[in-house]
């Protein structure tokens, strides 16, 4: 990374939903800019659920480890607000106050069926719509209201909340997803207009495909769309939709608010 190395020493970053996946890419992306990492997930096994690694515990001593910096782990079911207050004050005291926010708000794994399709617009259980709104929605509201506040008394920080393509171009059964993804994307561009006064950025960041452990766990997968060069036409690396949240995290970034950028390879060139 060259004289970009160390952009970021010195900050702060809280990443949920950091135990496997792009999530995890987030926070070793952040990490190896120079960043201590509050690595959150809801299950201390989580990472081991699709093959990703072991223990939360473990997941954050690794990061930290292969970065040289501090980095913490930290549990917390995040649609319940006190657990967010807790969340949010065991980073602090652990590693400072927060200056980056990257909320990797929790897809559709909630919902009873789980991945791919719990999301028919009229069959779907009432358990698993308000699972789904409760993971992506409402966590990124008591998520981004609680970490704001700190950023609102310092005069500065970045939130970057990960949504998806789904929110722009829905799918039959992608209703519930794609309603919850969309409801993010906006209570993000209105939070950007409320936070400019204090020099505070919420930009989102929408995947498309990507090539976790869950999503290729779930479903089956063509593989000549596993290519990592020679076409857009694949499922992006982790590694290429984490990198974008350095845009949003440094220098580049510090006039850039209330905006959506697409990381799916194109797929998405004209959307509905």
């Amino acid at each position: 990374m060259g004289d970009r190395k160390r952009l970021l020493e010195g900050q702060v970053a809280l990443v949920t939903g950091a135990g496997r996946g792009l999530g995890r890419a987030f926070a070793e992306h952040l990490a190896a800019l120079g960043c201590a990492v509050g690595v959150h997930g809801m299950r201390e096994h989580g990472p081991a659920e699709y093959g990703e690694g072991t223990t939360l515990t473990a997941t954050a001593r690794a990061i930290g480890t292969a970065h040289g910096v501090p980095a913490c782990r930290v549990l917390g079911d995040l649609t319940l607000p006190e657990q967010v207050e807790r969340v949010v004050a065991e980073v602090e005291a652990a590693l400072g106050p927060i200056g980056i926010l990257v909320h990797n708000a929790g897809g559709d794994i909630g919902a009873a069926g789980g991945k791919p399709e719990p999301n028919d617009a009229v069959e779907v259980p009432a358990a698993d719509v308000r699972s789904v709104i409760e993971r992506n929605l409402m966590s990124t509201i008591f998520v981004c209201q609680t970490v704001a506040r700190g950023m609102m008394q310092r005069r500065r920080g970045r939130i970057l909340t990960i949504g998806s393509i789904a929110a722009f171009k829905g799918r039959t059964h992608g209703a519930i997803y794609g309603t919850a993804k969309a409801g993010m994307t906006h209570y993000t561009r209105c939070l950007a207009d409320q936070l400019r006064p204090f020099e505070v950025t919420a930009n989102v960041l929408a995947p498309g495909e990507a090539r976790s452990g869950r999503f290729l766990g779930t479903r089956d997968v063509d593989p000549a769309r596993l290519a990592e060069s020679g076409t857009l036409d694949r499922i992006a690396t982790v590694e290429e939709v984490a990198r974008v949240a350095e845009f949003f995290a440094g220098p580049l970034g510090a006039y850039v608010t209330g905006q959506v950028v697409r990381v799916d390879g194109g797929a998405q060139c004209w959307p509905a």
